[in-house]
């Protein structure tokens, strides 16, 4: 299916880069990145498309196409990243969108949701949590310590050479549960996409370090009753990084939210269960 690579320019100024597919008439569905759009796969884009939804995926500040400033030291915070959402959304449509986030992405569109109630009609939170990076609430499963350990073990790569982050990537896949040949194209399609080959913007791209060092208090955890919107809760059985845990605690605790689990995927969305996401999506 065919798709168009943009610009959107917020009223604060940030420019973050979109891509579309389907017709720009149809209600909108806007997809958060996690950190760079590249977390949602086209598959999974070109079947809500084909759904009959106007779909735009997009990158966080500090990734992709989008404004890069210092993602070592970023001088925004959570809360400016779903102002973004909010912005975004409102720009692209005359009604209010469905909004959608994964992994880290999954907490902007939780705070956009609860900040901006009124630029969005429906919620995806797709292998994330309800909490910011950092220590986990005590009821809440933490990182698989096993992976964790084996994943800080790796070698970090020259972040300047394709190549090697590309076969990082698969490692680093292979230790979450997530398929490696599939992890590999996306990372030489994130490294091709990030301006230039400085090693600190090429690890933010790759890695989204960037966000484990934003402000993202106060917490909101307490206030997802709020949501009155309908939303799905899409989780990974096997998701090493945020367990499935967490996306049971999303769905209990935002009022009438369906929980879908998926019995065969990790922390990424495979291909093979694009449009079984998608038909979940689209029932909202």
């Amino acid at each position: 299916m065919h798709s168009t690579v943009r610009s959107f320019r917020t009223p604060e100024g940030v420019t973050l880069g979109v891509e579309h597919f389907g017709d720009a008439a149809a209600p909108l569905v806007l997809l958060a990145g996690g950190t760079t759009m590249l977390s949602w796969p086209d598959a999974l884009c070109e079947s809500l498309a084909r759904g009959g939804r106007h779909v735009v995926r997009y990158d966080l500040r500090d990734s992709g196409a989008s404004t890069t400033v210092d993602p070592e030291a970023p001088a925004y915070t959570l809360r400016d990243l779903a102002a973004d959402a909010a912005a975004l959304a409102r720009g692209l449509a005359d009604r209010s969108a469905h909004l959608a986030g994964i992994g880290v992405g999954g907490m902007v569109a939780q705070v956009a949701a609860l900040d901006h109630p009124d630029a969005f009609s429906a919620l995806t939170l797709a292998g994330t949590r309800p909490v910011a990076p950092g220590p986990v609430d005590d009821d809440l499963p933490d990182h698989d310590e096993a992976s964790m350990k084996r994943r800080f073990a790796l070698t970090p790569p020259d972040w300047s050479d394709r190549a090697a982050v590309a076969e990082f990537a698969a490692a680093r896949a292979e230790i979450l549960g997530d398929d490696p040949a599939a992890a590999r194209t996306t990372a030489e399609r994130v490294f091709d996409r990030t301006p230039g080959t400085e090693p600190a913007v090429q690890m933010a791209n790759q890695l989204g370090m960037m966000f484990s060092r934003i402000d993202c208090k106060p917490r909101w955890r307490e206030r997802l009753p709020e949501v009155t919107m309908p939303a799905l809760v899409v989780h990974g059985r096997h998701n090493r990084f945020f367990p499935v845990g967490n996306g049971e605690a999303l769905a209990h605790e935002i009022p009438g939210a369906r929980l879908l689990v998926l019995e065969q995927a990790a922390t990424a969305i495979p291909d093979t269960a694009a449009d079984e996401v998608a038909a979940a999506m689209l029932a909202l």
